[in-house]
């Protein structure tokens, strides 16, 4: 029976495919089999992502709670908790006093400044930064943990634009900011008593300081010891934050130093007590005494703790009968085959530049030359070698024997007699050149005037550079072309570019000695370096660096140990110096990664600081602070170019705009902060800020010298130029030199005019008469050898 009805067939759906066309074809097992396994492919994918989530949080979350242990554990060294007054007035003694009574049970003074408290858990060390003390307040700066800038309400400080902050305490911060602030706080003192007073002056405190201090700095009233209990109940469950570049090193703080001498009374054993922070320290690494260098370690002994945090009797007195005679627990001993070597500079091959090697030819020939010399009789000043004499020609025989030397020792004009290197009046011009420094009868009589010649020389010194600086600034590295010399002996060594950006200059031509003294990485030893290669090898030093922080390692001692470093073979005048700054700054050692204590030609970039209002001359000694360690250096100040591989010498540190200093020091891995400073007499003043930029021996600094001239006579594209050559030789000389004009046009040589250097020129435009004509002359510069590469050296 037919359907009432009409039936069509089904419309396909614009998803279905031949297989699902054909599913009918397959079983029903089969059939829940692939739905089942599609199900699978969507679920895995989701487990997998919620098991990687959960993963990631619970190892924030066991980050977290290894921290909270930390600082309430044992293992933890005690946090360095630095007072730095704001203004003079600001007494810190007292707030120092009220902060370790409260966190010691006992009522007596702790003398090193370090309380381990049961009650707060934590274990603490506060210092007190010397206001006016500039070198102290640096030192605490970068080993604080907690940096308190204390504030106080009476101090109105009229000579800066905040009345809370005076000069210093301007030039400190600025500094500190420089080096890179750890976690800060600041402590309001000397508030009322009065409730509504009280909160109304620490607003006005508070908006007054807030833009001087990060975002999360929090400002506390620290007049009594309640408000000191409520600080220390919050610092103690803080999470102190860190710069970067502390993470990267260990280091310690020594709260003892001692000298060990031994026969020798020229280096003594420098022996440093305190608690290891950050990473752990091998016995075969090298260590960075600040100020004083680079040293081995002969041993290192890890000590009883003398500060436990679980203790019934809180041992505060660091200089007490019980502390002098400390358990020790362990002593490292470093292996001499895995110890790194001291090695600062390079020892060159003099002959390793030689191509060719002589024939026998001539091999007889010379001999047959040196027999001859020794039957032909001269005349020898006394005392003369065989293998001097090889050296004396025959018109110096002549000389020799026509004088009337008794001593027979002859000096050049250039050369320097024996015993003056250390003469401070060699470098003197004029009369002061030959002062005489024996046994002068009227030594005493004149020291008053030498005193008086002395400090106008300084202030006649001082005027010139200013005048230089001023004209520097505004006719840059224009010079005048001698009068009484060729101009192509003056310039002999510069040379004309065609194009700055785009003129190749080869790196390794020409090269001073100093650069054979000097490392550079590369794989096959060779003297220079890419700064790719440089780029890879730190990323290798600092994963090797890591794994000093593996447990179990025989050779390190872990953080938060309280050791004793024994520094051996450090000069006996250095380590008294440092017996002496122990009293009023902290003295640090820190660990240096491989490669670290060898000499290279660092470049920094630096920018004048705003305090600082005298001028900077290029490869004047100065003293940088890079990170925990200090280095002398006589830098070239550079500016940087991008695209191209050359930049400009500069003769003078400007200010308002970065600069790149580039001086000869021993190797540091960036980014660290860097602070110049300019010392005058005996104190030293922030001369420059900025970072440590690359390690790149290559990099190329070309010094410019441009000669002016002025129009005589002109016609059309052609001009006579005169003041820039004063005799004909010397313009045929730098005729291949391209010109150009300070509005704008350029041009080239043609030919002298003339006897008295009058210059034909053809430009591409019509000269104007009260245009300048230029011509620029380049030679590539270096970085000047201090005389020490330590700042403590020099005593």
């Amino acid at each position: 029976m037919a359907p009432t009805h009409q039936v069509n067939k089904s419309h396909k759906s614009r998803f279905s495919s031949k297989s699902s066309r054909n599913i009918h074809k397959t079983s029903v097992k089969d059939r829940l089999a692939i739905v089942k396994s599609d199900r699978n492919v969507g679920k895995g994918a989701r487990a997998a992502r919620l098991q990687r989530n959960k993963m990631i949080r619970e190892q924030k979350r066991a980050t977290v709670l290894k921290q909270r242990r930390e600082l309430s554990g044992s293992k933890c060294p005690p946090r360095l908790i630095v007072l730095f007054a704001l203004c003079a007035t600001v007494d810190l003694e007292s707030l120092a006093d009220d902060l370790l009574s409260l966190l010691s049970k006992q009522s007596s003074a702790v003398l090193s400044g370090t309380v381990s408290s049961s009650e707060y858990r934590t274990r603490v060390t506060v210092l007190k930064a010397p206001h006016g003390d500039l070198l102290s307040c640096m030192e605490m700066a970068k080993v604080a943990d907690l940096l308190v800038f204390v504030a106080s309400t009476r101090s109105l400080c009229e000579e800066t634009d905040s009345y809370f902050i005076d000069s210093f305490g301007n030039q400190c911060l600025s500094v500190f900011r420089s080096i890179g602030l750890p976690s800060t706080a600041v402590f309001v003192r000397d508030l009322p008593t009065e409730v509504k007073q009280r909160n109304e002056l620490k607003k006005i405190c508070t908006s007054s300081l807030a833009s001087e201090f990060p975002e999360d700095c929090k400002f506390y009233p620290a007049d009594t010891k309640d408000d000191l209990h409520k600080f220390l109940s919050l610092f103690k469950e803080q999470r102190l934050k860190t710069p970067h570049w502390r993470t990267q090193r260990s280091y310690l703080v020594a709260n003892k130093v001692d000298a060990v001498y031994d026969g020798n009374s020229d280096k003594c054993t420098l022996v440093l007590s305190g608690y290891l922070r950050v990473r752990n320290l091998s016995v075969n690494q090298l260590v960075h005494v600040s100020g004083a260098g680079d040293f081995q370690l002969c041993k290192i002994e890890v000590l009883k703790d003398p500060f436990p945090l679980n203790s019934q009797k809180n041992q505060d007195l660091m200089d007490s009968d019980e502390m002098q005679d400390v358990e020790v627990i362990r002593t490292l001993v470093p292996d001499a085959d895995n110890q790194e070597s001291l090695v600062v500079e390079n020892k060159p091959d003099l002959l390793a530049g030689e191509q060719t090697w002589p024939t026998e030819e001539e091999i007889k020939k010379a001999a047959e030359d040196r027999k001859q010399k020794k039957i032909r009789k001269r005349k020898l000043p006394a005392g003369t070698s065989e293998y001097q004499a090889a050296w004396i020609t025959n018109e110096s025989d002549e000389e020799v024997s026509d004088s009337d030397n008794e001593d027979g020792m002859v000096l050049d004009e250039g050369d320097e007699s024996p015993g003056q290197e250390g003469n401070e009046y060699l470098d003197l011009d004029g009369d002061g050149a030959s002062l005489r420094l024996g046994d002068s009868e009227d030594e005493t009589d004149n020291e008053s005037m030498m005193e008086v010649d002395t400090r106008e020389k300084i202030e006649d010194e001082l005027k010139e550079l200013k005048e230089a600086h001023a004209a520097d600034v505004e006719y840059p590295d224009e010079v005048d072309t001698p009068l009484d010399v060729p101009a192509r002996v003056r310039f002999a060594k510069y040379r004309g570019l065609k194009s700055f950006r785009n003129s190749s200059w080869d790196p390794k031509e020409s090269l001073p000695q100093d650069y054979a003294k000097i490392f550079a990485f590369d794989q096959k030893n060779a003297k220079f370096f890419a700064y790719d290669n440089f780029k890879r090898i730190q990323k290798h030093v600092l994963a090797k660096a890591l794994e000093l922080d593996e447990e179990g390692r025989e050779d390190c001692i872990p953080v938060g140990s309280y050791a004793r470093l024994h520094i051996k073979d450090v000069p006996s005048a250095v380590a008294s110096k440092l017996c002496t700054l122990a009293k009023t700054a902290p003295v640090t050692a820190c660990g240096l990664l491989k490669h670290e204590s060898k000499l290279s030609v660092l470049h920094f970039s630096v920018k004048k600081h705003e305090t600082y209002d005298a001028p900077i001359k290029a490869k004047e000694e100065l003293i940088f602070h890079v990170g925990f360690r200090q280095f002398v250096g006589r830098p070239t100040f550079s500016s940087e170019f991008i695209n191209t591989d050359k930049n400009k010498m500069e003769r003078f540190l400007h200010a308002g705009r970065f600069s790149v200093a580039s001086i000869y020091a021993p190797i540091s891995f960036p980014p660290l902060p860097t602070i110049v400073l300019k010392r005058v007499g005996e104190d030293a003043t922030v001369a420059a800020v900025g970072s440590l930029k690359t390690v790149d021996p290559a990099r190329i600094i070309l010094k410019r010298v441009i000669l002016t001239g002025y129009p005589q006579k002109v016609s059309k594209r052609k001009a006579s130029v005169r003041h820039m050559f004063y005799n004909p030789e010397d313009v045929k000389w730098f005729k291949p030199v391209e010109i150009y004009t300070k509005r704008g046009l350029r041009g080239r040589i043609k030919e002298p005019v003339g006897t008295h250097g009058a210059t034909k020129c053809l430009l591409n435009g019509v000269l104007e008469q009260c245009d300048t004509v230029c011509l620029n002359l380049y030679k590539r510069a270096y970085p000047k050898r201090p005389t020490r590469y330590f700042p403590l050296l020099d005593i």
